[in-house]
């Protein structure tokens, strides 16, 4: 340290060179780094890829850095400082450097996954889980390469880490059942970003997300639901997009006992026909259907029109349009739409009774 201080005082006129050197190579960085960053603009805007912005993102800050790490060791080179001063800022140089590498591979591994991790065969699902997993694997490779690399032995550090993994895990036993159980959820497919799922729970929506901690559902209003994985994990899930995303649906129709059923099953299947492939989300294939089902009742009798929908949240606009459909074709055909009725009775008091003895009526 002496030595360093001494340095420091006997030669700080003379660091106007080192200076000057540090601050051109930054300023000839800066330069460069607009220059391949607008070449990089420039290429996507033609390619339209998704290349140009994971490189830039994940250049954006260690290119500075590798710039400063440039200019200090050309700045050392330059003021030749003593052996031991030089040995520290080498050091710090290599540590500055792995440090940034890391920055950068993190970046890249993220974005490499957010935008192609759909894309490859047998990969997992893209959430931020998945990231997370990714620019873990990237920092742990980093530290142990800069252990590595600074000489010191990874193997008795690794012993502590097992040693003491067992407390950790104990102590954080509610956080690691979350991260197995996310880890779980998005390896097995079953629940996948996108998808529209309920639980027997009775929470449902599409899920958005699926973190180390919890998954996130997005609800038909347009609210987020927060699952902890191990929840999601333990329930029963209904996946209304798996193995696809098309489904079934029906409206239930009510006509009066009086009505020729015939005439009731024609009516309602060429309604269903003419809105197939017409109506937002409905299917013409497989072609709708009409069934006399569940059929008798008290005081009408009831039809099931079954159709196909693209998904799950089609079949809302669907029945809503085709209920109007089938209400004025009614109305133009004279069919009687029923509807549960109940008779009331109310007794006055003293009990009177009509001229039939039954209770009067109103």
């Amino acid at each position: 340290m002496r030595e360093t201080w001494r340095y420091l005082e006997n030669r700080w006129m003379s660091l106007w060179l080192p200076l000057a050197i540090l601050a051109i190579t930054l300023a000839v960085g800066l330069g460069i780094k607009s220059l391949l960053f607008r070449a990089l603009r420039q290429w996507s805007s033609r390619t339209q890829s998704q290349a140009p912005k994971i490189v830039s993102q994940s250049l954006d800050r260690p290119f500075m850095i590798w710039a400063l790490i440039l200019g200090l060791y050309l700045a050392m080179e330059s003021a030749q400082p003593p052996a031991r001063l030089a040995a520290w800022i080498t050091k710090g140089l290599l540590i500055l450097l792995f440090l940034s590498l890391t920055m950068m591979g993190t970046r890249l591994a993220g974005n490499l996954i957010r935008f192609y991790g759909s894309g490859v065969p047998g990969a997992l699902p893209v959430t931020t889980l998945t990231q997370t997993l990714a620019q873990l694997g990237v920092v742990i490779l980093g530290l142990l390469a800069l252990l590595n690399q600074l000489g010191v032995s990874v193997t008795p550090i690794l012993g502590a880490l097992g040693v003491g993994g067992l407390a950790v895990a104990l102590a954080l036993q509610d956080t690691l059942s979350n991260l197995f159980a996310g880890f779980y959820v998005a390896v097995a497919g079953q629940v996948r970003v996108g998808d529209y799922i309920k639980l027997n729970t009775g929470e449902e929506g599409y899920v958005t997300d699926i973190t180390w901690r919890s998954t996130t559902v997005r609800a038909l209003a347009n609210n987020l639901i927060i699952i902890p994985n191990n929840k999601l994990a333990q329930a029963i899930v209904t996946n209304y997009h798996l193995p696809e995303k098309r489904l079934s649906a029906q409206v239930r129709v009510s006509v009066s006992q009086a009505s020729d059923t015939d005439k009731v099953e024609r009516v309602l299947l060429e309604e269903a026909q003419n809105a197939a492939g017409v109506l937002r989300g409905m299917l013409a294939e497989p072609a709708p259907a009409v069934r006399f089902d569940p059929g008798f009742s008290d005081s009408f009798f009831t039809f099931s029109v079954n159709f196909h929908v693209a998904e799950f949240v089609d079949q809302y606009e669907v029945q809503h349009e085709l209920r109007k459909r089938i209400l004025k074709r009614f109305r133009q055909e004279n069919i009687e739409i029923s509807v549960p009725t109940q008779a009331v009775q109310l007794l006055t008091p003293g009990g009177a009774r009509n001229q039939e003895g039954t209770p009067t009526s109103g």
